[in-house]
């Protein structure tokens, strides 16, 4: 993938600065992004309308030369780190280093992403280079636009995501009830059970994820709660699950709720509450429409059932404590937002779409899909049914 990089160069005349500056391993999305190389140790990104490589080490010199998209790739050594290190040590050798890697490009200033480490930027100052932190984040804006080559790997990883929830749910389905717990061949049913299933099943499909969230009863009532322990029968059971594919390196995400028996009646209105609001979100939804927009189509339908959203009532500790949705892509959370105040959506961004609920008296409901906005409105990438029980 070769993104287009014309709104950095945009953002960098507008700057009058020379170039964009990282430092990070590939963990970090704009690293990845900006660089093309997947490496886990910290390595230099220089932008200044190419893409340049500085490795403090030869370890990923020749890997990099193979993989990146860099017009140029190059090591510590080609600018006298070792040098450099011997005479000011080596927080000062480095920072004399990548002064003398930015003097090779004729760049005196530089911006750099909000999270840039402190300490490579004061050590650049005190070599006489111009540091300008980028308060937008703007690799992170561009990110939040995406090509329909990104749009396919957010689908494959979607794909693989059902695959794991039916696994899940086919475990909850065939489970026996006991003394109001659930088990399977014998044994009492877990949320940790669950969760192995989801990840063997996602690693198969060639996706991973160091968490997922199965939730029953009253840690369903916490939204971000893992769950832990044995499944009840008559609650609910959250199962959000949000993998990355090994070889993209792009995230899914989808939520889907369930009860293995009879829910109560509160839960089933909740269940139907959250599958209309998360219909009016999409109803709203289309290019020039505010991220605001769709979270407040949700909040319409809670609050005129006469349930507590944050709109209504920044302090809200029970009812909808959160907002409509996120973007998707190399980060699970990224822009674009869907929530108060949230700008403008545009075709290419890739968002959720999850309203819920949430009553330690209760438990917990949310239902999320994922979207990606196109030219005359939106196209649905998740496949995955609703159905509270099973």
């Amino acid at each position: 993938m070769n993104p287009d990089f014309s709104v950095l160069d945009g953002h960098l005349s507008e700057a009058g600065v020379d170039g964009y500056l990282v430092r990070a391993d590939s963990e970090e999305a704009d690293q990845y992004y900006l660089s093309g190389f997947d490496a886990p140790d910290p390595f230099v990104t220089l932008y200044d309308g190419e893409v340049h490589l500085l490795f403090a080490r030869s370890l990923e010199y020749g890997r990099a030369v193979r993989e990146s998209r860099a017009a140029s790739v190059e090591r510590g050594s080609d600018y006298d780190y070792g040098t450099y290190v011997e005479e000011s040590g080596p927080h000062e050798g480095w920072s004399r280093t990548l002064t003398a890697f930015l003097d090779a490009y004729g760049v005196e200033s530089v911006a750099t992403p909000p999270e840039f480490p402190l300490q490579t930027a004061d050590g650049l100052r005190k070599q006489g280079v111009t540091v300008d932190p980028d308060d937008e984040g703007i690799l992170t804006e561009i990110r939040a636009t995406k090509t329909e080559e990104e749009v396919e790997h957010i689908r494959q990883a979607q794909q693989a995501n059902e695959a794991a929830m039916e696994r899940a749910e086919t475990l909850l389905r065939t489970a026996t009830v006991e003394d109001g717990q659930l088990r399977h061949e014998g044994e009492v049913l877990t949320s940790e059970r669950l969760k192995e299933a989801i990840e063997v099943t996602l690693l198969r499909h060639g996706c991973a994820l160091d968490e997922t969230i199965v939730a029953c009863g009253t840690d369903a009532a916490d939204p971000h709660n893992r769950g832990s322990g044995p499944l009840a029968a008559g609650e609910p059971i959250i199962i959000d699950i949000f993998p990355r594919d090994k070889t993209s390196r792009y995230h899914a995400d989808m939520t889907r709720t369930f009860c293995r028996g009879s829910p109560d009646e509160t839960v089933r209105e909740w269940y139907d509450l959250t599958a209309e609001a998360k219909q009016a979100a999409l109803d709203v939804l289309e290019p020039g429409v505010t991220g605001e927009a769709v979270h407040a189509a949700v909040c319409d339908v809670y609050e005129a059932a006469d349930l507590p959203t944050l709109r209504a009532d920044p302090t809200a500790e029970t009812g909808f404590i959160h907002s409509t949705g996120h973007g998707v892509g190399l980060d699970v959370h990224e822009l674009p937002r869907v929530s108060e105040n949230a700008g403008e959506l545009r075709p290419g961004h890739i968002v959720t779409i999850e309203p819920g609920l949430y009553d330690p008296a209760v438990g917990g409901v949310r239902i999320e899909d994922i979207v990606v906005v196109t030219e005359d409105g939106y196209e649905n990438l998740t496949e995955y049914e609703e159905s509270l029980v099973v």
